[in-house]
């Protein structure tokens, strides 16, 4: 997927993060791209969950934008009974395991979403219809379409009221998914060409956070960086990460985790450095940017 560097614009506007309705945003790849473009940013990373499905249109709208693209994908996974998401930049989107990982966690929160379907309806007028009606051909389904099938049908003003309320982890509704061992996750990501940053890793308001010498454990398993600027963090779990950081020899990269109607994160708001970006791209051997 790489293209020539020729004709690239800059790279000092970076968003390592953001999300297409090939997983749970709301705009398709070629809208995320534009949103970065109107934002003005050089470089843009498209990170859909378990899934590379968005990356060709994506890369489409990248070249005829003029913006830089970095395929990536972001995966969820546990360390020490804690969610961990894992941002994989520049895997092969071929790799026989990534796919295989792919494969069962979506098979797994399909399942998920139908058991949540159907203990939600024996209270909430919802079915199954309701949830598929939007999810975009091809996306993995997850509680983020849930939330959107709530809002339609009136159980919820907006995604967060859902997620605070009926699709609450502690809510009698929840049920749990599939998550492989973050170490297992690195180490898969690695073997696949990519390399595999830590998202959020300290945002509390999110949930429980694994401690450091969880991170630490990571990054001897292959780890490459922690994203420290995040609007769920706090400034002291900026520094924090970018602390820890320095102290494994990790990099540090800064996202909007942008999912379009979705969340309020707005594209751009956080930003990587591009020694970092380079730093990433001399990392991986999976596949490469797009420079228009």
């Amino acid at each position: 997927m790489t293209s020539p560097r020729a004709g690239s614009r800059g790279t000092g506007r970076i968003d390592l993060h953001t999300h297409s309705n090939a997983s749970d945003g709301t705009g398709s790849p070629a809208e995320v791209v534009a949103a970065a473009a109107a934002a003005g940013l050089d470089v843009v990373a498209l990170t859909d969950h378990d899934t590379t499905a968005g990356w060709d249109e994506a890369a489409e709208a990248a070249r005829r934008h003029g913006v830089v693209l970095v395929p990536g994908v972001e995966i969820s996974c546990r360390a020490d009974g804690i969610t961990v998401h894992l941002l994989a930049y520049l895997p092969d989107p071929a790799h026989p395991g990534l796919l295989a990982e792919f494969d069962r966690i979506r098979g797994d929160r399909q399942r998920r979403a139908r058991l949540m379907v159907e203990r939600i309806s024996a209270d909430y007028e919802l079915t199954w219809d309701d949830v598929a009606a939007q999810v975009a051909g091809g996306a993995t389904v997850g509680r983020p379409h849930l939330a959107d099938a709530l809002v339609a049908r009136g159980h919820a003003v907006d995604r967060d009221e859902a997620f605070r309320g009926i699709l609450a982890s502690g809510s009698p509704y929840y049920v749990g998914h599939y998550s492989a061992d973050a170490r297992d996750v690195v180490r898969l990501v690695r073997d696949a060409g990519g390399v595999p940053v830590m998202a959020h890793p300290f945002a509390s308001r999110r949930g429980r956070v694994i401690a450091d010498d969880c991170v630490a454990a990571l990054a001897r398993a292959g780890l490459a960086g922690l994203e420290a600027d995040h609007r769920d963090h706090l400034p002291h779990q900026r520094d924090h990460a970018r602390a820890l950081a320095a102290d494994l020899g990790l990099v540090v990269t800064g996202s909007s985790d942008y999912h379009g109607g979705g969340k309020p994160n707005a594209i751009g708001e956080n930003l990587t450095a591009p020694d970092v970006l380079a730093s990433i791209e001399r990392a991986a051997t999976g596949t490469g940017v797009i420079r228009p």
